[in-house]
């Protein structure tokens, strides 16, 4: 039910921009700092490699009807409390491996092509919620920075001090989004406003809120994540 306006990349295109080989390199927002001590370290390598076989970077994922829409069911969990941040003031940093960085405001965002879907929001807790969200694919984002060739890796830090990071094949998914609407209103300050990742294809903890900047990079930092280094697993998908 989602509507994407724009042509999607092509799988030759896909690659000349991720810098992956035909065939495919594979490999927040969501826990409580109570949940932390109950996490046990999990056989990350063997998780990557088997998701690494499956995952179709361009397949999309079946969305939802409105009348499906869960209004309530989104839990707010915050990581370090809800940040402030002034809408007017406020610019979406990219940067890293790339040949044009990029520096936006809000009314920049929104000026590019809008993408709406209804997707499942699913916490590592157990617990989840059919939304709409609607945004610009970071898709999008990331073809306007125009990333080298040799990146790997997409950071996000957020304004509570939050950090993520993703592989690229995902970040590029046609339904990874940065979302500033919720249900087809503005995106609330608790649900990550103005800007938060949004995408089936990932659990909970890897959708990020309150992005302020992406960096693209051919290395996956030490620090993959602040759950991650707590023991979740990287990848996550779903």
């Amino acid at each position: 039910m989602g509507l994407i306006r724009r042509n999607q990349f092509t799988r030759r295109q896909f690659f000349q921009i991720s810098g992956l080989s035909g065939v495919g390199f594979l490999l927040s927002g969501c826990g409580t700092q109570g949940f932390e001590d109950l996490v046990g370290k999990l056989s990350e390598p063997l998780n990557q490699k088997v998701e690494e076989l499956i995952f179709n970077p361009q397949k999309p994922v079946p969305e939802f009807l409105p009348s499906d829409i869960q209004p309530e069911a989104l839990i707010v969990n915050t990581f370090r409390g809800t940040p402030i941040i002034d809408q007017e003031k406020y610019r979406l940093i990219v940067d890293g491996e790339v040949n044009n960085p990029l520096s936006l405001s809000m009314a920049e965002i929104q000026a590019l092509p809008l993408t709406s879907m209804i997707i499942r929001h699913v916490c590592v807790e157990g617990w989840a919620a059919i939304v709409q969200w609607g945004g610009i694919t970071l898709q999008e984002i990331i073809t306007l920075a125009r990333p080298k060739a040799n990146v790997k890796y997409a950071y996000f830090k957020s304004a509570d001090g939050y950090y993520e990071s993703w592989d690229i094949a995902s970040a590029l998914h046609p339904q990874t989004l940065l979302a500033y609407q919720k249900n087809g209103e503005p995106l609330p300050v608790d649900n990550g406003a103005p800007l938060r990742l949004a995408s089936p294809i990932k659990l909970g903890y890897k959708q990020s809120k309150w992005v302020t900047r992406i960096t693209l990079t051919s290395y996956l930092s030490p620090f993959k994540g602040y759950w991650e280094d707590q023991g979740y697993e990287w990848f996550a998908g779903i």
